[in-house]
């Protein structure tokens, strides 16, 4: 499988207790949708580093206490703090057969802007679109392209979408 590292989940800022946990301070997309999560990358002297998750609760105010498999004093957690946080999903492949399970899907854009919700996926020759209704009753055409794809929560039934200035005005 491969897998991306490019979604921040957010900052290490404190460890929490005395069995090896941290408090990890959520990016502002995550506040209030926190994904399911096996296992992270944490960023440690510039590199990235696979952590196994064994407890992951929501501590509200936009933080999270992780502690991970293996780490269970603050001796061997504490030189973490700091770190950035990255999720690991399974990069999504792009292909006729897993577009229509996307409909019903939201859709949002710069990490916390809901734009609308996937009604169809239509396939043109070359190019798969999103038919978008937005939160205005309007039909909105995004091409779906995997460099769009900022992420992709199958349980929460979201995508966040990184796409190019000005082509939601496009739209209009």
């Amino acid at each position: 499988m491969t897998y991306t590292t490019d979604i921040l989940l957010g900052r290490i800022t404190k460890t929490n207790g005395f069995e090896g946990a941290v408090t990890v301070k959520l990016e502002k997309v995550f506040i209030e949708n926190i994904p399911q999560m096996e296992s992270v990358f944490l960023e440690v002297e510039g590199r990235l580093v696979p952590f196994f998750i064994a407890l992951s609760e929501y501590s509200g105010a936009g933080t999270i206490k992780l502690k991970f498999e293996g780490y269970d004093s603050i001796e061997k957690i504490n030189e973490f703090t700091g770190s950035r946080v990255f999720l690991t999903t399974i990069i999504f492949q792009i292909n006729q057969d897993n577009t229509q399970d996307l409909n019903g899907y939201d859709v949002f854009v710069d990490g916390d802007k809901l734009i609308g919700t996937i009604i169809e996926v239509i396939s043109n020759p070359g190019q798969l679109l999103l038919s978008i209704l937005s939160i205005n009753n309007r039909n909105i055409l995004i091409p779906f392209h995997k460099h769009f794809i900022v992420s992709i929560d199958k349980p929460g039934r979201i995508i966040v979408m990184d796409i190019p200035d000005g082509l939601l005005e496009i739209n209009d």
